[in-house]
This record gives C-alpha cells, structure tokens and sequence, in this order.
C-alpha cells in the first residue's frame, strides 16, 4: 500500500483549533469521516477508540509530533488524516513539549501487518526536519497531501533531518505475555523504529517438562507460559531510555511484573538494515 492511496485532502487540515487533547481528538475524528471511505462508524466511536488508545500512552512521540491511531473492528480500509495545530496542543509527549502536527491512522483489525507498514511509512517521514517545516508552512490541505507524497516517494535526501551519524544498540525484547506483541510493535513504529525480527521461542519447562526427575515439579505450570516471542530491534544508543519507559508504559515496571524480559546489548559494528521490505 502507498501513502498516496490514502491521504485524501478532504482528511487534512491546516488550521486544527481544539486547545485540549479531548478537543483535538474529535476533530481528527470529524476530518476522518469526510473520508469515503468510512463507512457504519459514528464520530463518538472513532473518538473512543483513539482515546483508548491513548489512554495506554501518548502518541505523541517528541518533536512536535503525534500519531494517535487506533485498528477497529469491521473497518474496510485504511484512512489517514493530517492537520497542523499551529498554535499547539498539550498532548502528553515525551518531550513536554506542544504537538502541532497531527496524523491520524484508522485501518481494519483484521490487517496488522499493512497497519505497522502503514505505521512505519508515516513515522519515517515525520522524524524528518524538512518534512516537518514544509508541513508547518502548508496553506492549503491538498499542500499538505502533495508534501508528503513527494517526500514519500523521494525518499530522505542524506543528512535531511540533521543528525549526525551515532552508535546502535540491540534491544531484545522476550514476551511470555504475548497479548503485548502489538502494542509494542505499535510503540516501535511510532517512535521511528522501522523494522524488527520477531521469533517465536520457547522457556525451558518447554524441555525440562519431558524429563521424568522434573515433569511433576511443573505440572502447574501453564503450557501458555512455555512459549513466547522474542522481539529483535536495532536502536540508536540515544533513544534506549525512552524506550524502555515506553515499553514499561505497556508492560508495567518490568521489575514488578511477570510476563516480560526487556535486555540491551551495546554494539560496535553494524552492516545491513532491519528495516521493513516494499
């Protein structure tokens, strides 16, 4: 799925005016239903959704940026909305700081995997400097469609956002509680990961089970809890904190909690990319 198929200008805004996060909500849901393509949802269930979807933690990332989002059930296709607040919105971000630049991802429960890329291409382009200002100076809703596909299909010219070049950790992240799969995901993307490995894993009661001297100590233990996936991401060393308070804002302190391992390796040579495939 390109970015271009689903950003209507009918779905943009440049001149966003809700003061609140409340507010800002039920106007991003307002733009959503200009949509066509949303159909048998009413705004007060699309703001519900996404407030709780922010009520398990902001989506405004840092930056000036949110991306609230939220999957729903029986929805037929993706639909994406982009407005500028440009005096700026309270938002909870990480940073403190105001968000004036909102985007807003609705697509079907039934399709993760187009959801996450849709999530990632849509982070990608907004951890970019340029992009951002070209966003902020927009005069028109269709300004706003035709920047970003242009930068989407342009892809970042080296050096666009200003960073310069830093180290990478591997953050490894083991789920016997797989019902946080996807938020995690969800958090990734958000916060400008673009791609990880996810391998299906195994505790050792899954093998101590079968040898007699053990098989009654752990009878109790559930077969659920043998299983688990291990998430695989490469990270930039600057961003593991906030990292790990984001995935503790959906695990619970991973100190007091069962049904998580979070662990961070320091890396001092990297050659390829996790990043998602086309």
């Amino acid at each position: 799925m390109e970015l271009f198929e689903v950003i209507d200008p009918l779905c943009c805004s440049v001149a966003l005016k809700s003061r609140d996060k409340a507010g800002l909500l039920r106007e991003l849901a307002r733009l959503a239903l200009q949509s066509p393509r949303l159909e048998g949802i009413s705004e007060d269930e699309l703001v519900a959704h996404l407030a709780a979807r922010e009520a398990g933690g902001s989506t405004a990332y840092g930056d000036g940026v949110a991306i609230p989002h939220a999957r729903i059930e029986g929805l037929s296709d993706f639909v994406v909305v982009i407005g500028v607040a440009p005096r700026g919105v309270s938002f909870d971000a990480l940073d403190g700081k105001k968000v004036r630049i909102f985007t807003t991802i609705l697509g079907p429960a039934e399709r993760p995997q187009e959801y996450l890329k849709l999530l990632a291409s849509i982070s990608s382009l907004l951890v970019n400097t340029r992009l951002r200002r070209e966003l902020l100076r927009a005069r028109s809703p269709e300004s706003i469609r035709e920047t970003c596909v242009r930068w989407s299909r342009a892809g970042m010219p080296s050096g666009a956002g200003g960073a310069a070049p830093q180290g990478e950790s591997l953050l490894t992240v083991v789920l016997y509680e797989q019902s946080f799969l996807y938020p995690l995901l969800e958090f990734f993307v958000e916060s400008g990961i673009e791609g990880a490995t996810i391998l299906d894993s195994h505790g050792m009661n899954e093998y101590i089970s079968q040898v007699p001297l053990y098989a009654e100590m752990i009878q109790f233990m559930s077969s659920r809890k043998s299983r688990s996936k291990t998430i695989l991401a490469l990270v930039p060393e600057s961003r593991v904190d906030s990292l790990l308070t984001g995935i503790e804002e959906i695990t619970g302190n991973l100190d007091q909690v069962e049904g998580a391992v979070v662990y961070v390796q320091d890396l001092r040579r990297v050659r390829g990319t996790m990043k998602m495939l086309e």
